[in-house]
């Protein structure tokens, strides 16, 4: 079974990216023939001019090589260092009807938030569907906000074959547990795009600032503490034992602390839980020779497969 998986480069990793897509991927390593890619052309989306995209790449290399990533294991690799997605997706962008591309709530939550209404980022589903189907992914593991944009590749991989002839391996698609919606300081999807994160690798003394910040309502110290929906259980879920969160959820009810002692404790579980995580980073932070040899030879391994799909594709169409 071979299983894909792609993250921007677009800023430093925080815990939604760790929780919700870095620590399941590494997971699944084990599972299947495991291609992840970083995804620099989508970034391109959202990233400035003034962006240096490929050190923000080498950047997220190292971070998921820190995560437990193993390269005897894994294809890791950039997206740009396969040209050859980019003419699979004009192949399919003769398929694709407009009206299902307009349907994509992903562009236009987007738009609606500032960002410019370009071809980047409507046709950004075709070219998420090219790197799908040039790696012959059996398995796509996405968070619920990239559902939609699977099933465009699923329609736009059967309607190619239904034109072209039987070309492409139909994905079927793995909905990652509910950390791939971890929330943010703020209590909406942990994302850079609002500002809501705590960095994974952040210094310390940041980190600690930013869980300090977790929004919270106004209840006091002597009050008992609303649970459902609480920012703060749903992150000490994610790294404390059971019974830790049981109590701490019993004592919120109870009420007699205040929630800045919550988040202190909070703070420590989080903090200890990533210990292992940062001493792999800064080893590897100080080996670049040996990221980007496996971003090397990773991109070696992606190429050879793309090129075997995309002679197919080249093919079904007839320009070869």
């Amino acid at each position: 079974m071979r299983i894909l998986s792609g993250i921007q480069p677009s800023g430093q990793p925080h815990l939604g990216n760790y929780f919700g897509m870095m620590r399941p991927a590494v997971e699944l390593q084990s599972r299947g023939d495991c291609y992840y890619f970083i995804a620099d052309y989508h970034a391109l989306t959202s990233l400035g001019s003034d962006s240096d995209v490929k050190a923000r790449s080498l950047e997220v290399a190292v971070d998921f090589l820190a995560c437990g990533l193993e390269p005897d294991k894994t294809v890791l690799f950039r997206q740009s260092a396969v040209p050859e997605v980019h003419e699979l997706a004009w192949y399919l962008s003769n398929v694709a009807p407009m009206g299902l591309l307009e349907r994509c709530h992903s562009y236009k939550d987007k738009v609606a938030r500032g960002l410019s209404a370009n071809h980047g980022l409507f046709a950004y589903p075709v070219l998420m569907t090219a790197d799908i189907l040039l790696y012959e992914a059996d398995l796509v593991p996405v968070g619920k906000d990239q559902v939609q944009h699977l099933e465009v590749a699923r329609d736009l991989a059967k309607k190619f074959n239904d034109t072209y002839g039987e070309t492409f391996r139909i994905p079927e698609l793995a909905l990652r547990e509910e950390a791939a919606t971890l929330p943010g300081i703020d209590g909406q999807k942990m994302s850079k795009s609002y500002g809501n994160t705590i960095g994974l690798f952040a210094p310390e003394n940041e980190f600690k600032k930013r869980v300090m910040a977790i929004k919270t309502d106004s209840s006091p110290v002597e009050a008992p503490k609303a649970v459902e929906g609480s920012v703060l259980l749903a992150l000490a879920r994610c790294v404390a034992p059971a019974g830790v969160v049981v109590e701490m959820e019993e004592s919120m009810l109870r009420g007699g602390r205040g929630y800045g002692d919550y988040k202190k404790q909070l703070f420590g579980l989080l903090w200890e839980s990533l210990t292992e995580l940062r001493a792999k980073r800064e080893a590897l932070a100080r080996d670049p020779g040996y990221v980007l040899k496996v971003l090397q030879e990773g991109e070696k391994r992606a190429r050879e497969t793309a090129s075997t799909v995309l002679t197919k594709a080249r093919k079904a169409v007839g320009i070869a």
